[in-house]
């Protein structure tokens, strides 16, 4: 069986795939000093709970656009599943061109999503990702990936709001009723809701502008129902496009030869 590894900036999720379809998904908070025996109490648990025993493991693969937790998440490959986790970067095979200037620079979450979303949907596509930061990723027709669009997510832009303005309250996101609040919680939601819708409409359109063919647009993402609700921009959700990047990009690449604790992590 696979183990998925998706350490974003706020959380990390794990899920197991035994070939056919996905056997459980559990996520934690991503904390850079967390160890791989902190994972591994917490996750061999959920494992058992799940009918699992980490000897099931037989590959592991490794998405993460946190540099310092991935130390921990592949000690916890080898010294827990004896396996040598596949690390999702630029140099591996994705059967797909990056075209950016940089692609070393490319976040491993937006390369992944743009890998499942044309093996599942194909391309040209965008894909919207609202994370820790809502991402906006071009794929094209033959699955290469074209680059994007990075913008603050949802949640940054309310903490922001309220760590600056000292009379404006943390609030909550949701869908308003009206554009216009008659309370300051309720213009707060309908400034950050029908922003964001704005945001969306306004970047999807302009990328539809600089290319050629029409493109699709597929979110992901906890909230991408709550937005989805607010604009026909969007035409599918998929919440399992990041796991089944890692997956497909497992498919693609052979086992790494494990790596014995002690051995310089590369």
């Amino acid at each position: 069986m696979l183990l998925a590894v998706d350490a974003g900036n706020t959380n990390v999720v794990f899920a197991v795939h035994d070939g056919n379809e996905w056997r459980g998904r559990w996520r934690i908070a991503t904390r850079d000093d967390r160890t791989s025996d902190e994972y591994a109490v917490w996750l061999l648990t959920l494992l058992q709970f799940s009918g699992l025993k980490p000897t099931d493991i037989d590959r592991c693969v490794i998405g993460t656009v946190v540099p310092a937790a991935l130390y921990n998440l592949r000690r916890l490959a080898r010294e827990w599943f004896e396996v040598e986790p596949l690390i999702a970067r630029a140099m591996v095979n994705w059967g797909f061109e990056i075209r950016v200037d940089r692609p070393q620079e490319v976040g491993a979450d937006r390369l992944l999503n743009a890998l499942a979303s044309h093996t599942h949907y194909k391309g040209p596509l965008i894909v919207i990702d609202f994370g820790t930061a809502t991402t906006f990723d071009v794929v094209d027709t033959d699955g290469s990936y074209l680059g994007g669009v990075i913008a603050p997510g949802i949640n940054l832009s309310i903490e922001a709001l309220h760590r600056a303005a000292a009379r404006l309250p943390r609030i909550g996101i949701g869908r308003p009723q009206a554009a216009i609040g008659r309370d300051t919680v309720s213009a707060m939601q309908s400034g950050i809701y029908w922003g964001y819708v704005g945001l969306i409409e306004g970047i999807v359109s302009r990328i539809r502008a600089e290319h050629d063919t029409p493109l699709k647009v597929i979110a992901t993402g906890g909230l991408a129902p709550l937005f989805a609700e607010g604009t026909t921009i969007i035409e599918r959700i998929d919440q399992d496009i990041t796991l089944e990047g890692l997956r497909l990009l497992a498919e693609r690449n052979p086992a790494p030869i494990l790596q014995r604790t002690g051995a310089r992590d590369a």
